[in-house]
């Protein structure tokens, strides 16, 4: 089935600086399609259609063909796409593949997740969209992934992101949502692992077994840091280089297979650390005698590594200091997997060379402040004002040989678009008169100085790494052994060194129940800070985000203040369905409220009850309940102003209901009696609530099912329970609860 895309048409009448992007999902049941399209759309500037087989014929299960139709009518109305489909057969894929032309490229995102995750979720999910759940669901997943036909480029892909984890899919999903109306992805092959390829020549020394552990590497490590090969155009088309593996002779195809590091890093990448020469540049320090103190201490820490990576970077392919110490790191024979060098901007490592690093090291000046150029500059700006400020948390000042790190808190857009956790500013010796702390070129006190910051910067990645997985099984075992020691769990455990157990959201230190463990790093105790807090999956985030980015969020967004902001839920549980984010860090659900939130929550309250005004004027006979749920799916905390007739297409399930008919519901009354008076809220986070009985709001009655449920709510004239009419719990056009706050 043919369609083309009319060039005019997708134009607008304007000259198009980019093309428009067409992603076919490729995943079974249960892997996450829906969601993916959801979380992007949900928050890029770029105007996408998502076009699911599911729902085409209007509201109801459809045909290929309707999908087809309706994708080139998108493409046509100058729309990017979401093919949300299984399409895990080639032909299923090959006439959507089709669509693509000069104005349009064709993406494939692969949720290639562990069966056994797929079939749980499709089993336990109710309302899906394809009444896709069950026993039922369990023989699909296993039927479709028989079959399973991964796709190429050959079957003309522009760029195929492939995702074994959820880190993967939180990754693939970021980079999607960043993608602005005139932005482009590179294209290629990313995050493919596949055995059955040819193996690199480059990479064939590490892939026989290590006669010295102490140099080598093991083959765990390098089966899926290199897990494809790369064309000499790709290795000259990529803008990061590793060099110790690409020299000149390579870009000439003289040493075929290794490149770009797009291509050779998985998306379960280990611990990495990257680091700038911190005394070369403006310090003016001997190159020479700075190649010999980094191999000497990346040598001496090798065996603390375990499984973990140090990575040297520069701008420029014609650095100095890159080529010293790719040579003298090669003579020593020291592992190239562990320790290498890297070509590309330390701010864009993973989205500019597909190089995962979430710790990177700062060229810092003693004052700890942005600016004066460089490394210092860019990675301040990168990393936005909240790295100054939990910078200024830590310390003031910085002395030569000495080191900070820094927890970025998760709304840096470092953190959000390169996925770095950790900012560890080192300030190494100076031999340029024109700078503070100036050595008058005495090296004997310079070499000590940069030797005391490598190995501070060093030990400080190995303890946040320590601290950030210490839940791993082994880590520490692993970390503090030798590489020989550590090979044997490298298989089992390199899985747990995702990007996803790195998002521990930051906690601001002036609100009550922070927790904080701190290590000393060097002899003046500058300290790594480690807020503590429940993990929150990647889909969990849109809230928060939506809270700490409310512009990029304008579309959504009702309302925005100091406080908090204000949206309709997207999933509406009843007619009028809104939510009260408030805009405080640290304060992801009800259990982290404290005495000193009770403005807060009055403010938020009031906020609630001004659109519940509106509400009531356009329609007198609603009724409205303002709370919070006691253990809530999505992070950040949130008021529920919710209207009690409770019709919505969204209340799917028991679990929908009893989450807002059950004491599992916290009324914002009694939460702020509860606080005020007790400094805290009662949470009745017990799961019996859940699965209660479905019982009518108003009545009380019991009912067998949610739609007789519904059925006999929409005719229900009785009134509310008593415990509902006290205490201003409901709020109705006769002015119930109005005078609460006053």
């Amino acid at each position: 089935m043919d369609m083309d895309i009319d060039e005019n048409s997708t134009a607008k009448g304007n000259e198009r600086r980019t093309k428009l992007i067409m992603v076919i999902l490729v995943g079974a049941p249960g892997s996450g399609k829906s969601t993916f399209c959801e979380l992007v759309m949900a928050s890029s500037s770029r105007p996408w259609v998502r076009i699911c087989q599911d729902t085409i014929g209007n509201g109801k299960s459809g045909t290929k063909a309707q999908c087809l139709k309706s994708a080139a009518s998108a493409l046509n109305d100058g729309k990017s796409v979401f093919v949300d489909r299984c399409n895990l057969e080639i032909e299923q894929r090959s006439e959507f593949v089709k669509l693509g032309s000069s104005l349009v490229d064709v993406h494939a995102v692969v949720l290639d997740l562990p069966a056994q995750l797929c079939i749980s979720r499709s089993v336990k999910r109710t309302g899906h969209e394809g009444n896709l759940s069950g026993g039922k669901a369990a023989a699909v997943v296993n039927k479709m992934l028989q079959k399973k036909e991964l796709p190429n480029l050959n079957e003309g892909f522009k760029r195929i992101t492939f995702c074994h984890s959820e880190t993967d899919v939180q990754s693939a999903i970021d980079t999607y949502k960043s993608l602005g109306l005139h932005d482009a992805l590179p294209d290629g092959c990313f995050g493919q692992k596949n055995a059955d390829k040819k193996v690199q020549l480059g990479i064939m020394r590490f892939l026989k077994k290590a006669e010295n552990p102490a140099k080598t590497c093991s083959n765990a490590n390098t089966n899926k840091d290199f897990p494809s090969s790369q064309t000499t155009q790709e290795k000259k088309e990529s803008s990061c280089t590793m060099l110790s593996n690409v020299n000149k002779e390579s870009e000439k195809g003289e040493n075929p297979g290794v490149g770009s590091l797009e291509n050779n890093i998985s998306g379960s990448d280990p611990p990495t650390l990257a680091f700038p020469s911190i005394s070369t540049s403006d310090f003016k320090f001997s190159h020479e005698k700075a190649a010999e103190i980094i191999v000497e201490m990346v040598e001496e820490f090798m065996d603390k590594l375990g499984n973990a990576r140090l990575v040297m970077v520069d701008l420029s392919h014609g650095s100095k200091i890159l080529s010293l110490v790719k040579a003298k790191a090669a003579k020593k024979n020291i592992c190239s997997t562990k320790f290498f060098t890297f070509v590309g901007d330390i701010t864009k490592l993973k989205s500019d060379g597909g190089l995962h690093c979430n710790v990177i090291a700062n060229a810092a000046n003693w004052r700890l402040k942005p600016g004066g150029g460089g490394v210092n500059a860019a990675i301040f700006s990168a990393a936005g004002p909240s790295l100054e400020e939990a910078t200024k948390q830590q310390a003031k000042s910085l002395r030569p040989g000495n080191v900070v790190a820094v927890q970025l808190p998760s709304t840096s857009p470092l953190f959000n678009r390169e996925g770095v956790t950790h900012v560890i500013h080192v300030l190494g010796p100076n031999m340029n008169p024109q700078r503070p702390n100036y050595l008058n070129n005495d090296y004997d006190e310079g070499c000590k100085l940069l030797r005391d910051a490598y190995s501070s910067l060093f030990q400080a990645f190995i303890s946040i790494v320590k601290d950030e997985f210490k839940s791993a099984k082994g880590i520490d075992e692993r970390l503090g052994s030798a590489p020989s020691e550590s090979r044997k769990h490298s298989e089992d455990t390199h899985h747990k060194f995702k990007r996803a157990e790195l998002q521990i959201p930051e906690r601001s230190k002036k609100w009550k129940g922070t927790q904080e463990s701190a290590e000393a790093l060097n002899q003046n105790n500058n300290k790594i800070s480690h807020k503590m807090s429940k993990h929150w999956g990647s889909w969990a985030q849109a809230l928060y985000n939506t809270a700490m980015y409310p512009e990029r969020h304008a579309n959504i967004v009702l309302e925005t203040s100091d406080d908090v902001v204000v949206l309709n839920d997207i999933y509406p549980k009843a007619r009028k369905h809104l939510l009260i984010v408030a805009r405080y860090e640290g304060l992801d659900q009800l259990a982290d409220v404290h005495k000193e939130h009770l403005p807060l929550l009055k403010t938020m309250h009031a906020v609630g009850m001004k659109w519940i005004d509106k509400f009531i004027h356009d329609d007198a006979s609603l009724v409205f309940r303002l709370g919070y749920h006691s253990a809530p799916s999505m992070r950040q905390l949130h008021l529920h102003v919710i209207s009690q007739d409770f019709d919505s297409s969204h209340l799917k399930n028991k679990k929908h209901w009893n989450s807002f008919n059950t004491d599992f519901f916290r009324d914002s009354v009694d939460v702020i009696d509860e606080v005020s008076s007790h400094g805290k809220a009662i949470i009745k986070d017990d799961e019996s609530l859940m699965s209660m009985e479905f019982r009518c709001n108003r009545c009380r009655s019991a009912h067998p099912n949610l739609p007789k449920l519904k059925t006999h709510i929409s005719k229900c004239q009785s009134p509310f329970p008593s415990t509902l009419l006290e205490g201003g719990r409901l709020v109705n056009a006769s002015g119930n609860s109005r005078n609460f706050l006053s």
